[in-house]
């Protein structure tokens, strides 16, 4: 029989303890953020939906990223067990110098559109975390001003070839001279993808006024102050702006692109040189002997050619191919500490976070780029403790399997193995 009795006022008070109050409501909601998804709803709330579609969105029917997204998803691991790694150690060297963790923040453009500390909100939180930052060709914070948020830690570039030619070559020459280390070459834009939502909402740069966008504003009244009160957009590679971010590509960029230009920037260039949008194993091979430091794997976020291949899907291969001669990254899709896991286990030495960063960015400035940061460490440091591994060298292909929903069919009338 149970034998009851009143609770004492003294172990009531034991058991119930209440939370103190956050008073400041940026961290409050910020604090309650506990994965990119959830980082990427605030965003949404807070951001105005043409700014925020220009972010999340992707080319034509979106199916690139919604493939690269579902390629992680797809993962399956394989822990050790009885193998201790309460410590674990998630630093890396890449391209000559330290990371603090196996991502760096990823280039993207007009990032100040999307909340007004911009791009040196990204670089502050990569200099606090000790990982790389890298500034776009199309950024809204100049090469100067990102080398003062982020005075010794490691930048990067990254150059789009524009139609003036002298612009890139000036904007190499004033990376170098500001201390960026690396320099990240584009070539996945000779135009720009159709990126519908923009067409959809009107988007263009500066943000035009009309009905849709005032009564959509309305409840977002804090992003159009920042908007209004602080410094206008400039940007580092546009002398001239009005129209929507295809158009002003497509006005910007070069289609006749090629390896020529890969050695004039190589010749202008004194530090490492990475060349970004490699999307198949012959390429790979043939910029390796054209003496690159690195490539990376990506399809743009998704947001140029649709129906492109999925960069991790294409990693062991290209690993196995040039991965003792290059270093070998992969960006596009990664919502989750373990992408970058997984990524690190079938060889890459280094991803980019990009999506990831600016949903941090929208949803809280400077202090939600941190909490990005801090929720993909945590993501890392749980999955390779829970894998058995201390550090990322001990991570290997045998603790991941890629599992496969989307297998070609035969080409050129081939049969199928029955084997």
């Amino acid at each position: 029989m149970v034998t009851r009795q009143l609770p004492k006022v003294t172990e009531l008070l034991e058991l119930m303890q209440f939370k103190k109050p956050e008073l400041d409501a940026r961290k409050r909601r910020l604090d309650a953020a506990l994965t990119i998804s959830d980082l990427r709803a605030i965003a949404k709330r807070r951001t105005p939906k043409a700014a925020f579609d220009y972010t999340d969105g992707a080319a034509e029917g979106e199916l690139s990223i919604t493939r690269a997204r579902q390629a992680f998803e797809d993962v399956e691991f394989h822990p050790d067990i009885l193998r201790p790694a309460a410590v674990v150690d998630t630093s890396t060297q890449i391209l000559g110098g330290p990371s603090a963790l196996p991502f760096g923040i990823a280039p993207t453009g007009f990032t100040r559109l999307m909340q007004t500390e911009g791009e040196s909100a990204g670089a502050g939180a990569a200099a606090a975390a000790g990982i790389p930052f890298t500034l776009s060709t199309l950024g809204t914070t100049s090469i100067e001003d990102v080398k003062r948020a982020n005075p010794n830690g490691r930048n990067w570039f990254q150059l789009y070839v524009m139609r003036d030619r002298d612009i890139s070559y000036g904007l190499v020459e004033r990376a170098a001279k500001a201390g960026f280390d690396t320099l990240q070459f584009t070539v996945d834009t000779p135009i720009a993808g159709a990126r519908l939502r923009d067409k959809r909402n009107g988007f263009s740069i500066p943000p035009q006024l009309t009905v849709g966008t005032i009564v959509n504003a309305i409840p977002r009244p804090w992003w159009w102050y920042d908007f209004l009160t602080t410094p206008k957009l400039e940007f580092a590679s546009l002398s001239t702006t009005g129209g929507t971010v295809g158009e002003l590509l497509n006005a910007a960029m070069d289609p006749t692109i090629s390896y020529d230009d890969l050695s004039v920037i190589r010749s202008l260039w004194p530090g490492k040189i990475v060349v970004k949008g490699v999307q198949n194993v012959i390429d790979a091979a043939r910029l390796v002997d054209e003496g690159v430091d690195g490539i990376v794997l990506s399809n743009h976020g998704g947001r140029q050619l649709d129906r492109a291949p999925i960069p991790f899907h294409l990693l062991p291969e290209v690993v196995r191919e040039v991965g003792s001669d290059a270093t070998v990254m992969v960006d596009t899709g990664i919502m989750n500490g373990a992408d970058i896991v997984a990524s690190i286990a079938l060889g890459a030495k280094f991803t980019l976070i990009g999506r990831a960063y600016l949903y941090g960015l929208m949803a809280g400035g400077r202090q939600g780029v941190d909490r990005t940061i801090e929720i993909l460490r945590s993501e890392i440091e749980r999955t390779m403790t829970l894998l058995g591994v201390a550090s990322l060298e001990e991570l290997e292909p045998r603790h991941v399997t890629q599992l496969v929903r989307m297998v070609p069919r035969p080409r050129d009338g081939a049969r199928e193995s029955t084997v």
